[in-house]
């Protein structure tokens, strides 16, 4: 299967996937963090080649509830957000899953199709995650564990700290991997 791992710099993800054989790709403006199949540059721009499966991890600023105080002060750059974020809903892929916490997308668009924790994944944490599909089956729990806390949400301020509370959990990507693979 050939897939596209929108706005992920990470490649934890896209690595999942290579490991159990198929032609994974990641895309993002930043460079990948784990050497492998990687476009640096605009996702958008890989939306009409011939992928099997799209997975966008859509950036949140504008689009998440912790930041619902300030959305008055953004809705231009709200709008503009969920525009991107339906960039990926609408591509012409077969199978996509668009990944997001809790937000706007929810009542501006519709309501996920399914919401997951790390916990559910081998990670004793809380981060609560939606996940919207096209012709995806729900992701089944593999690991629920005990041990929960909100360390994504208790990170501390940082240059690097967005990035850090965007990385997926290799739980929840061995999970995709293995069950959308």
């Amino acid at each position: 299967m050939k897939l596209l791992v929108a706005c992920e710099f990470s490649g934890i993800v896209r690595e999942a996937f290579a490991k159990r054989g198929h032609d994974a790709w990641s895309c993002d403006r930043l460079p990948t963090e784990i050497p492998g199949k990687h476009i640096q540059g605009d996702a958008r721009l890989q939306l009409k080649k011939p992928w099997d499966l799209l997975i966008a991890f859509v950036p949140c600023t504008r689009l998440c509830v912790s930041g619902a105080k300030w959305f008055y002060k953004y809705m231009d750059e709200q709008e503009q957000a969920a525009g991107f974020f339906l960039r990926f809903a609408n591509a012409p892929i077969e199978k996509i899953c668009i990944e997001n916490p809790v937000g706007i997308m929810s009542s501006w668009w519709r309501k996920p199709d399914q919401i997951i924790q790390p916990w559910q994944f081998g990670h004793g944490e809380i981060k609560k995650t939606c996940l919207w599909y096209k012709n995806l089956p729900l992701l089944v729990p593999t690991n629920i564990v005990a041990g929960r806390e909100a360390r994504v949400h208790r990170e501390p301020p940082s240059p690097n700290r967005w990035k850090n509370r965007s990385r997926t959990f290799q739980g929840i990507a061995n999970a995709m991997a293995e069950q959308w693979g």
